[in-house]
């Protein structure tokens, strides 16, 4: 932290300290706003839902928040400040103030000197979160879309510290999230597109996909674990083709699986056992039709010496 700057702002005199975040550096000063003076960002990476109770009952015993949130002037709205980090402790302080607590409408806001650009203000939302250790990977695969269709996968990468490879598997899991459309949870969406990911490429076919997603949609698979069975299911082609059929599901699906293919075993003990199945195949129409073949009878003969031999050196 280098030494605060003192600047004048309308009739105050401001303190501005320097706050190094990652690559961005940042000059902020403290103050208290209004809630109503304050704006949640339309494009905040964090998802899922925000309305916490238990955070609203830390709020009321600590009186109110006891960190601050990071905003930016409004680049819009004269005299509004709008979030950079903080969003949750924002909409929540807002519930306790539309119950009629009134305490709670003074909020504590680190204000930067200037409104941030798109890429800064992801620079700093990844920094503070990774800081915080609160990287949720539901966050993470929506703020790597963004950010390559913001800077493309190179810089994308580098922002998240991963490497491009990794960074396409977590688009490719958003952008499949996003055709789950009927989940009474959205954010659950990246579960669903998850799960399905989880199944070899080679089995997932657009095909598949489709009706993977038609089912989920019309809640014919309503538990996202269930999509689990597909690894089954796929590689077998009587299970895959009920499955994707109209009136197909998991379960039918299921039911059309063929007996599981017995393990196949080394050496002579597998051998032998592979030998006593293909006998075991022969029909007995066959049989009767070589019956008195010299040929085989002979190849027989050979087999039982050579079976002999094998006992004996065995006992």
């Amino acid at each position: 932290m280098t030494s605060p700057q003192v600047i004048p702002q309308r009739d105050n005199i401001i303190n501005l300290q320097e706050r190094r975040l990652d690559r961005t550096v940042l000059r902020t000063y403290r103050t208290k706003a209004d809630i109503d003076d304050i704006v949640p960002n339309e494009k905040q990476p964090r998802m899922g839902p925000k309305i916490d109770e238990e955070l609203q009952r830390q709020i009321e015993a600590n009186g109110g928040l006891f960190e601050p949130l990071l905003v930016e002037p409004h680049p819009d709205l004269s005299g509004k400040f709008r979030i950079i980090d903080g969003d949750r402790r924002w909409t929540n302080s807002r519930v306790l103030v539309e119950q009629g607590k009134e305490d709670y409408r003074q909020i504590p806001i680190e204000v930067t000197d200037r409104t941030l650009s798109e890429e800064d203000r992801l620079r700093v939302w990844i920094y503070i979160h990774r800081q915080r250790k609160e990287w949720d990977a539901k966050e993470k695969e929506m703020v790597a879309y963004r950010l390559v269709d913001m800077m493309g996968r190179s810089s994308a990468a580098n922002i998240l510290g991963i490497t491009v490879r990794e960074l396409d598997k977590l688009v490719d899991v958003f952008e499949l999230s996003e055709k789950f459309t009927s989940l009474r949870d959205p954010s659950a969406a990246i579960t669903w597109s998850r799960e399905l990911m989880g199944v070899s490429k080679k089995l997932l076919t657009p095909t598949v996909i489709e009706a993977v997603v038609k089912k989920v949609n019309q809640k014919r698979i309503t538990n996202s674990k269930d999509l689990r069975k597909l690894r089954t299911i796929l590689p077998d082609p009587v299970a895959r083709s009920q499955f994707l059929s109209d009136a197909g599901d998991l379960e039918s699906a299921m039911l059309r699986l063929g007996p599981a293919p017995k393990p196949v075993k080394g050496g002579l003990s597998g051998d032998l056992e592979a030998a006593v199945d293909a006998m075991k195949m022969v029909p007995f129409s066959t049989l009767q039709e070589l019956k008195g073949d010299v040929d085989i009878l002979k190849k027989i003969d050979e087999a039982e010496a050579l079976l002999q031999s094998l006992r004996d050196a065995l006992s």
